[in-house]
């Protein structure tokens, strides 16, 4: 499946500045530090339902990413319509609940989304006190769509560490049924409105002016099923996503610099990849 490149162009300085805040953890190492490593998987059948590259932030239980019948957040109608992690980025910043966050890139192709059986990782250092950085929550664009995603509803569902600081890591599976619709723009899947078919430009469709619901699947003989013909997650038992969370070991040298010098790279492939 072809992703339209004009589609994205607004969203790789997000993407870098959203990847350039983990640097800053990382470089840190202290004996009360807690190392971890997040990993995503795209566990969806071959041309069927992917997704942008994943959000993920790690705070104190008051960080909500949306509500259930309720208006989308402006970071959030970011997110769904054009993978643009930007706005979470800086709300999480300006919330207090925690400091450590940042974008997993997938490995598929300049865009970096992930695809059946694309997998990625990333490792995070939560210094200091864990009291912030107790809970744990995810957002990515549902591709193709008009404005689907995933993310968690509840912000204390994902709980990392226990009231003792004793490490209690996660594993599961983002399903079918929770993929969500944020109400911001018209399920039309019009080739020019949807994101990895032919849209051009960033927030093109057909405004909604909705309130998040439980996303009630692709047209039927629609234009996302006939690009991604193994994209209903409506289907049952449809699986998405993996994530998992574990705790790594603390490194005996400082790798900030090595993954600080990884991040000007990648920064210098994304300059190149759109040129």
């Amino acid at each position: 499946m072809n992703i339209n490149s004009k589609t994205w162009l607004n969203i790789r300085g997000a993407i870098a500045a959203a990847i350039a805040v983990t640097s800053t953890f990382a470089m840190t190492s202290t004996a009360t530090a807690a190392r971890l490593k997040v990993t995503v998987e795209n566990v969806a059948p071959t041309n069927g339902f992917f997704f942008s590259p994943l959000w993920v932030g790690f705070h104190d239980g008051n960080f909500d990413i949306f509500d259930l019948n309720q208006p989308a957040p402006a970071y959030l109608e970011a997110l769904a319509e054009d993978a643009n992690t930007g706005p979470i980025t800086t709300a999480f910043a300006n919330s207090g609940a925690g400091e450590t966050q940042a974008t997993i890139l997938g490995p598929t192709g300049p865009f970096q989304v992930l695809t059946a059986g694309d997998r990625a990782s990333m490792t995070f250092t939560l210094d200091g006190s864990l009291a912030s950085s107790r809970y744990f929550s995810y957002g990515a664009m549902g591709l193709p769509s008009n404005d689907a995603f995933i993310a968690n509803e509840n912000p204390l569902g994902i709980r990392i560490f226990d009231e003792d600081g004793k490490f209690l890591g996660a594993d599961f599976i983002v399903t079918g049924d929770r993929v969500w619709d944020a109400g911001t723009e018209v399920n039309d899947e019009i080739p020019g409105n949807t994101a990895a078919l032919a849209q051009a430009t960033p927030n093109t469709g057909v405004d909604e002016n909705g309130v998040v619901t439980f996303h009630p699947g692709f047209l039927e003989g629609g234009n996302i099923l006939a690009a991604a013909p193994n994209g209903d997650f409506t289907a049952p038992d449809y699986q998405i996503a993996r994530i998992t969370i574990e705790s790594v070991p603390e490194p005996t040298t400082t790798l900030g610099l090595f993954a600080f010098g990884g991040f000007l790279l990648l920064g210098n492939l994304f300059h190149k990849s759109f040129k």
